[in-house]
């Protein structure tokens, strides 16, 4: 039996918690469909994220790899962001999930009802 002790280093508790909160795999999403974006193209696309909630989740891309962010000394200053190899490396498995999660939607939606399909 494997245990998932909450002490040291859980590679699973880890990246689940990151890419498991509300934003982080749909902004991963945008940025493999879509190529490199600027931030304001991210946002509208997402659409119902917020300014702020978009710069945090970003960041947090950023420091663990997944996103890189270039910015260019203009004016007005000019971001625009790309996934890294790292970050491609990740989007066959969350395709993975999303084709699950689409293949099993309407039988979820229907147990969650109680109901069966």
């Amino acid at each position: 039996m494997q245990h998932f002790f909450h002490e040291g280093n859980c590679p699973i508790r880890d990246v689940l918690n990151r890419l498991g909160d509300k934003w982080s795999m749909l902004v991963l999403v945008t940025l493999r469909t879509n190529g490199t974006m600027r931030f304001s193209r991210i946002q509208q696309s997402i659409g119902d994220i917020s300014q702020r909630m978009l710069t945090v989740t970003l960041r947090t891309l950023e420091t663990d790899g997944l996103v890189e962010r270039k910015a260019y000394p203009e004016i007005p200053p000019r971001v625009e962001y790309r996934l890294t190899e790292r970050g491609q490396s990740l989007m066959p498995h969350i395709y993975g999930l999303v084709e699950w999660a689409q293949q099993h939607m309407d039988s979820i939606l229907s147990a969650r009802s109680g109901t069966k399909c």
